[in-house]
């Protein structure tokens, strides 16, 4: 029984946009019954994207309410659902929280050597290629601060996301963290993801200054890390900064080859002949292998480049620089997450799929 709930589960979250897609070695059900009990991923297998309220929760799983509402709360705070509050009712819904992001990254806790290899099997099985390779992209860089002027586009403009907002967390790098067990260990900071939210929350033990959030982006910066949010304009609450030899998002692009696995920021990097030294730290800093110096002169290839602005940041000389693109190139993300979701689900040919679902469940 405990495993036609995992393979059910499993069924749920491969429907979510974000994918779960199934392997032949079926590692995925491996790494689910790794995170939730069989009763967790009974209850979890019965949600889906749209936010619910209890009793219709409650009424689905064939429980009293009372004991459904310990249950959701419990699983909310362990990241395996995400609950939302809905004003106008003054109801607080309840919606299954996709793999990745989502339920992966709040299980670190959990993370250990064999949890570390079985991820890294399911993404070398098809697990990347279904999450990373579809589109739009999970992920979305964002220009360096050091790098951009006062026509930064606001919804890539990093600072003002952290300026906006009134509470402040940072925490390890799952990726960093993963990798480390597999025996990689990194050279660059572990504790730098960092969230943001605009209202108060509890006290938590990572909590931060804004000062310290901003000290955080600038360190990065200076490492040549790589600005990562969501790909959508508003509801922004974590920036994660990447490094090329850890994070899953840049690995698909370096070394899985799914070149749009992380959505382009909108600016191209412009290279100054007369001034570069051909020093080659623009190269080193690149996390996407997009710059070279061959004949002692850097140039950027622009089918890889993210527009980060990690080598311009770094350049010694100034040779370097980032210019927006031309109006029609500029890479408008999706208005919100729920936009994202529609349109990845469009993609993946599921949206259809999905109204029939709601209406078979109602």
């Amino acid at each position: 029984m405990s495993e036609d709930v995992y393979d059910r589960l499993a069924s749920a979250l491969d429907a979510l946009p974000n994918a779960f897609p199934r392997t032949p070695g079926g590692s995925e059900l491996q790494i689910l019954r790794r995170i939730y009990s069989p009763d967790e991923a009974f209850v979890a297998a019965h949600l889906g994207r749209q936010a619910e309220p209890l009793d219709l929760v409650a009424a689905r799983l064939g429980r009293p309410e009372k004991e459904v509402a310990a249950q959701l709360k419990a699983m909310a705070k362990k990241g395996q659902l995400w609950p939302d509050f809905d004003r106008a009712s003054g109801e607080r819904r309840y919606r299954l929280a996709p793999f990745v992001v989502g339920v992966y990254e709040a299980s670190l806790e959990l993370l250990d050597h064999e949890f570390a290899h079985l991820v890294e099997r399911y993404f070398a099985e098809g697990g990347a290629a279904g999450i990373m390779a579809v589109g739009p992209a999970l992920h979305r860089a964002l220009p360096a601060a050091g790098a951009v002027g006062e026509w930064v586009l606001p919804y890539d403009d990093i600072v003002r996301l952290i300026e906006q907002a009134r509470t402040f967390r940072v925490e390890d790098c799952i990726c960093r963290v993963e990798q480390a067990h597999v025996g990689n260990e990194c050279r660059f900071p572990v504790h730098d993801c960092l969230r943001f939210f605009s209202g108060k929350r509890p006290p938590h033990p990572d909590d931060i200054t804004k000062a310290e959030a901003l000290a955080i982006v600038a360190e990065a910066e200076r490492l040549g890390l790589v600005h990562a949010v969501s790909n959508n304009i508003a509801d922004v609450f974590y920036v994660c900064n990447c490094c090329g030899c850890c994070c899953a998002l840049l690995r698909a692009v370096n070394e899985w080859g799914f070149a749009n696995a992380v959505a382009r920021a909108s600016y191209r990097v412009v290279v100054d002949a007369e001034a570069c030294s051909g020093c080659g730290i623009c190269a080193e800093r690149c996390q996407v292998k997009a710059v070279g110096v061959p004949d002692g002169l850097a140039v950027v290839d622009e089918s890889r480049c993210l527009g980060c602005g990690a080598c311009v940041t770094g350049c010694t000389t100034g040779a370097l620089r980032l210019e927006r693109l031309p109006g029609a190139e500029t890479m408008r993300p999706p208005a919100d997450f729920a936009a994202w979701e529609e349109e990845r689900l469009r993609q993946r040919a599921l949206l259809e799929v999905e109204h029939e679902g709601q209406a078979h469940r109602h």
